[in-house]
């Protein structure tokens, strides 16, 4: 990931915090896939066990900013390096919140569980969109890996795919609630899992324009595609 410094120490540094990052991604990626099991199923214990990661994520994210601060104080690096930490930085803190949505996904597939009343509803096309946010992230995390900015401009165009699953499926859930109301409670439940799976992909979006300004120093994070396009030839 990263390029070799005159410190040999530094780049030890620097590879065994970037590891740290990926360890904690792999993490958040099964909370994401378990959730997403736990959704598909209604396995409240699946659920549980999603809930039990979240002080590990925690943890883990203030353990990787300790060392990043530590890090910067000592090294005070320079352009590429300190874009670099700084990115991984907020990466760390986009990967604790995808812990977070996963989380609440779990806490509210529980609830749904509980009130019997999901499977009537159109949560079908739910999984759907977790499955594309879930493949989002783990594109992000290769990417950012390899700092490969194609990837990332890829992951910024799929992003809107899944944009456009949660603005259909609220737009069904309506539909639902209009035809019959006794389906609200329910359909408002699944609504606040769309909305946490469209988070997902909001944060996995974050990850690879943290990528392109690693690389090529530029912040695209209001930029329009074409402007983002210009920066990467």
């Amino acid at each position: 990931m990263t390029e070799k410094h005159l410190s040999s120490q530094f780049d030890s540094e620097l590879n065994m915090v970037s590891s740290r990052v990926m360890e904690l991604g792999g993490i958040v990626e099964s909370q994401i896939n378990q959730a997403v099991y736990a959704l598909q199923e209604f396995d409240s214990e699946t659920a549980e066990r999603v809930m039990e990661t979240e002080s590990r994520v925690n943890a883990m994210e203030i353990e990787i900013d300790r060392e990043l601060s530590s890090i910067i104080a000592r090294r005070q690096p320079t352009a590429r390096d300190l874009r670099l930490l700084i990115a991984i930085s907020k990466t760390t803190a986009n990967l604790e919140r995808v812990g977070d949505e996963a989380h609440k996904i779990a806490r509210m597939v529980k609830s749904i569980i509980e009130s019997g009343a999901a499977r009537a509803l159109p949560s079908t096309e739910l999984r759907i969109a977790a499955d594309m946010a879930s493949g989002l992230l783990r594109k992000a995390l290769d990417a950012f890996a390899r700092l490969d900015t194609a990837a990332a401009l890829s992951i910024l165009k799929d992003d809107d795919l899944i944009d456009k699953e949660f603005d259909g499926f609220v737009r069904k859930l309506v539909t639902y609630m209009m035809e019959d109301p006794r389906t609200i409670s329910a359909s408002l439940d699944l609504l606040f899992l769309a909305k946490a799976i469209e988070r997902i992909g909001d944060h996995a979006k974050n990850i690879a324009e943290f990528i392109i300004y690693i690389v090529k120093g530029a912040d695209v994070r209001h930029a329009s595609m074409n402007e983002i396009e210009a920066q990467l030839q």
